[in-house]
């Protein structure tokens, strides 16, 4: 049969597939139900962009000032505070944990009074569309178990990763975009790796798996078409593809036929979408004004922001940034005064930017890391030289737009910055207010799976109103 003969038949085609499609790609909320709507509520976001500190920042260096361990820097941390709390082995050795007081300084916002470091004086600014959390805590307190949490609800590898979820669940308003984008930083140092398990879609549909995009001129590998085939014989091609499916499916029950199918389609429509929003040479000089220099050369912190908010304007559903270098175990003063001068005007300038254009009270924006880390110096303690172990009992983020409560800090931790004083934010109730602010309950956005009912808060979570406007 020939290509010809599938392309004069796509009309029928499509209208053979009109039942499958929907109901085998394009599942619906909590299980499947019949009356589940695809939103719960009515949402304050549509978007979300997580600007993700991969390596942990330590709060004490960037959003959770301690006046306490300057005052007693080089004192060993009292084990009352300690409470025997696991340590990591790296510094579970030492026979005294010295407290460890920050280099730098911390001024309060005017019109807030938020306290935020002197190493990110564009977030300062911002300070009253943030909503700072200081008490977020998790379980994990190792790199990978603690990202792959962070990601996917789970420190076991092979769940759905958040934006996967969201693409599943409410899928995209994007024209021949992927409903989940993943940019990861070119300037950053390589100190943890990063997987694409992390953004992967598990045993969710393999069509809501996060699309990694590539700096440079090519985001996407394999775009264009090769010498000889035009978009007619693609199409074609494409066609003849989706009709073996359709043949494959009435046989089977598989969804990830249709899962296929879907991944084809939007590849097709890729090919065109990609390089228009991945172009920033359309950009006016004002927002390399705003970004910073860096925004010109593709791939780094700045410019992935820019992309960002190109993609999330185009209807784009989540986008996450992906920033490595945030785990200074020794060299902190130098190690983190640079990752802050890489990404915090950047990160400012997106919430500025999204603000300016109409969009921040619609789009999430998420900043921070996997943990946080230890007011005690791992190793050799100086006063201008120190390390800061990993820390999963309390850790800080900040979030911007969406509904979220501006000018506002949820939680506090002790005078140490080792354990949560007041208001404590677990990882799933994170999960959980997020999914909320985008109009999902979380405890109904379930897809099942070797015979149990998964979902992104697995068996916990609640949603904080303190974080909510």
């Amino acid at each position: 049969m020939s290509l010809g003969h599938f392309a004069s038949n796509r009309r029928q085609w499509l209208t053979g597939m009109s039942g499958l499609l929907p109901a085998l790609a394009l599942r619906r909320l909590g299980s499947g139900a019949d009356d589940a709507p695809r939103l719960h509520h009515a949402p304050r976001a549509r978007r979300i962009v997580w600007l993700f500190q991969s390596g942990g920042p330590s709060p004490f260096e960037t959003l959770d000032d301690k006046p306490v361990l300057r005052q007693r820097h080089g004192q060993a941390l009292p084990d009352s505070v300690l409470g025997g709390q696991r340590l990591t082995g790296m510094s579970g050795h030492q026979a005294i944990l010295p407290m460890a007081g920050s280099f730098t300084r911390f001024q309060r916002c005017a019109d807030t009074g938020i306290a935020i470091s002197d190493l990110l004086p564009h977030t300062r600014a911002i300070a009253r569309h943030l909503c700072v959390v200081r008490s977020l805590h998790t379980e994990a307190i190792n790199h990978d178990p603690a990202i792959t949490f962070l990601c996917t609800g789970s420190q076991l590898a092979g769940r759905p990763s958040m934006g996967a979820w969201l693409a599943h669940g409410i899928g995209s308003d994007a024209a021949g975009l992927p409903a989940f984008v993943v940019l990861v930083s070119k300037d950053a140092a390589r100190d943890q790796p990063l997987y694409a398990r992390l953004w992967g879609s598990g045993f969710l549909p393999a069509q809501h798996q996060g699309v990694q995009f590539r700096p440079g001129g090519e985001p996407v590998l394999f775009l264009a078409d090769p010498p000889g085939i035009d978009r007619a014989v693609r199409s074609a091609q494409l066609e003849a593809l989706a009709a073996l499916h359709r043949i494959q499916a009435g046989k089977s029950a598989d969804p990830s036929i249709a899962a296929r199918t879907a991944q084809a389609e939007l590849a097709f429509s890729m090919q065109l979408a990609i390089p228009q929003v991945a172009d920033l040479g359309s950009e006016p000089a004002s927002t390399y004004l705003l970004y910073g220099e860096g925004a010109r050369q593709p791939g780094t912190y700045a410019a992935n922001c820019v992309l960002a908010r190109r993609l999330l304007e185009r209807g784009v559903r989540f986008v996450q940034l992906f920033h490595q270098g945030w785990d200074q175990h020794g060299s902190l003063p130098g190690g983190i005064t640079t990752q802050c001068q890489q990404t915090d005007q950047a990160s400012a300038a997106l919430v500025l930017d999204l603000q300016r254009r109409g969009l921040l009270d619609d789009t999430l924006v998420v900043w921070g890391g996997e943990f946080g880390r230890t007011a005690y110096c791992q190793g050799k303690l100086t006063a201008q030289d120190y390390g800061r172990d990993h820390h999963p009992r309390c850790f800080s983020y900040w979030l911007a737009g969406g509904g979220v409560r501006e000018g506002h800090v949820h939680g506090a931790t002790d005078d140490f910055g080792y354990n949560i004083a007041s208001d404590p934010v677990h990882v799933h109730d994170l999960h959980a207010t997020l999914l909320h602010l985008l109009g999902i309950d979380h405890e109904r956005l379930t897809f099942r799976f070797q015979g149990r009912d998964y979902r992104l808060t697995d068996i916990a979570g609640h949603v904080v109103p303190g974080l909510l406007a």
